[in-house]
């Protein structure tokens, strides 16, 4: 075991969850990430694996949000978090001053699906499915 997997169990523990392999994969890799996406143009932010602990206990997120890990977001009131409510946790938006999941905005299912779509789609900022052209 390498000692970022090492240290992603212990973060995993922390928490109480098993991140989704791409997930781990990608902490494994490439590790963060923070810069506008083209063609979409919205700014994106993965944290640090060792900034994920700090940033969900300032906001008090696991009060706010039981099941949820904030991992990133958009450098700005948006945070991206994994919710970890369901056995496949899909990822979603959560404005820093929400109260609770019902202001949650789904983004994807999974990480990687995640990066494939947002050179294209940017943040999501409803939950209404675009009716096919």
């Amino acid at each position: 075991m390498s000692s970022s997997d090492g240290r992603i169990v212990q973060i995993e523990h922390h928490f109480g969850v098993r991140f989704p392999q791409d997930y781990r994969d990608f902490l494994g890799t490439t590790g963060s990430l923070r810069q506008f996406v083209p063609p979409a143009d919205d700014f994106l932010v993965i944290d640090a694996l060792d900034e994920l602990m700090g940033i969900n206990e300032a906001g008090e997120f696991q009060k706010r949000f039981p099941g949820a890990v904030v991992i990133g977001g958009d450098g700005s009131r948006e945070l991206l978090a994994y919710d970890f409510r369901q056995e496949t946790p899909p990822l979603v938006t959560l404005d820093v001053s929400a109260e609770n999941w019902s202001s949650a905005i789904h983004q994807a299912a999974s990480l990687s699906a995640f990066l494939e779509q947002f050179p294209q789609t940017g943040w999501k900022w409803d939950d209404t499915v675009p009716s096919p052209s």
